[in-house]
């Protein structure tokens, strides 16, 4: 059996997400976010196909880069990406949003207004510790985090003044189980558990536009990079819905985690004889990969809430 340590992920390499059309939210995260386009390329054949998930696949990657982190918008060309459903809540089990760092939340909420989305907070709200944060969601319903420390409180690279919006801290998922999480992402996948808290209160409540929230908030991190994973795992209220059965990667409900890892081949023989993790392939075994794509091989797999991972080896 492969041992917990081979799977040990070196760095959250980038989040990924389905969009209805790369064009349009490229122009929304480089406009309303400051985000720099790396790269802009199709892929397509047996490869795509069997990556994903979705048969005859043809799917345009566009890479923006935000300070030091990645994210990567897939089009799924010729293809009616099923939207997020409208009532969705932040404890329902397919939310994930990524937390965008500011210097100042202000300016980059004005930023923000010039552009369309839907707020899930009704404005910026001051939480303990005097962090301020704001929810809301894009074109296609992806959730998305405004965040900023106050002086002092936070990782240093979060106190740079010399541009307004600064990276991405973190990306959360909507979870079942903190334990049955950890077993998985910090047990077997290696990442550091930084620590869990409990958040409750009329601000979490208005924050996340859910009455009676109480959320255990779990943080880790890999080796390397400033990108983390967190896990929200909500007490209360009850009634949080599951990730549907019949998801596609090519449903605009989807996103992932992009995550590093030094042997693949070690990586997929540990995920598999780990029962307890309840991983689900999508991919039939790792993909090899044009020299279009920023990494040269790739398995994409689901937790046991159905969030996505896609492990990669560059």
């Amino acid at each position: 059996m492969a041992s917990p340590s081979s799977v040990s992920i070196q760095a959250v390499q980038a989040i990924g997400l389905t969009v209805s059309d790369a064009g349009r939210a490229t122009d929304f995260f480089t406009g309303a976010f400051d985000f720099k386009v790396v790269t802009d390329s199709v892929i397509s054949g047996d490869e795509a196909s069997y990556l994903y998930g979705v048969p005859k696949a043809q799917v345009r990657i566009v890479s923006l880069r935000l300070g030091e982190e990645t994210i990567r918008l897939m089009e799924f060309l010729g293809v009616d990406s099923k939207p997020v459903p409208a009532d969705s809540k932040s404890n329902d089990l397919w939310f994930q949003h990524f937390a965008i760092i500011v210097s100042d939340m202000d300016k980059a909420y004005a930023q923000l207004q010039k552009f369309s989305f839907t707020p899930i907070s009704p404005e910026p709200q001051t939480l303990p510790n005097d962090i301020r944060a704001f929810k809301f969601r894009d074109a296609d319903g992806h959730a998305l985090e405004l965040l900023q420390f106050p002086p002092g409180l936070g990782p240093d690279h979060w106190q740079a003044k010399d541009a307004l919006f600064l990276g991405i801290d973190h990306s959360a998922i909507a979870i079942s189980s903190t334990e049955r999480s950890l077993v998985l992402y910090r047990d077997l996948l290696g990442l550091t558990h930084q620590g869990s808290m409990t958040n409750i209160g009329i601000k979490q409540e208005t924050m996340d536009n859910l009455f009676s929230a109480k959320v255990i908030v779990t943080s880790l991190t890999p080796a390397a990079g400033r990108l983390g994973v967190e896990f929200l795992d909500y007490l209360t209220p009850p009634g949080a819905r599951p990730f549907p059965l019949d998801q596609q990667t090519s449903d605009l409900v989807h996103m992932h985690f992009e995550l590093l890892v030094e042997d693949i081949d070690a990586a997929v023989e540990a995920l598999e004889e780990a029962e307890k993790t309840q991983v689900q392939f999508v991919s039939p075994k790792v993909i090899d990969l044009p020299e279009t794509m920023p990494f040269k091989q790739a398995v994409l797999w689901r937790g046991p809430d159905g969030h996505n991972v896609l492990l990669v080896q560059n």
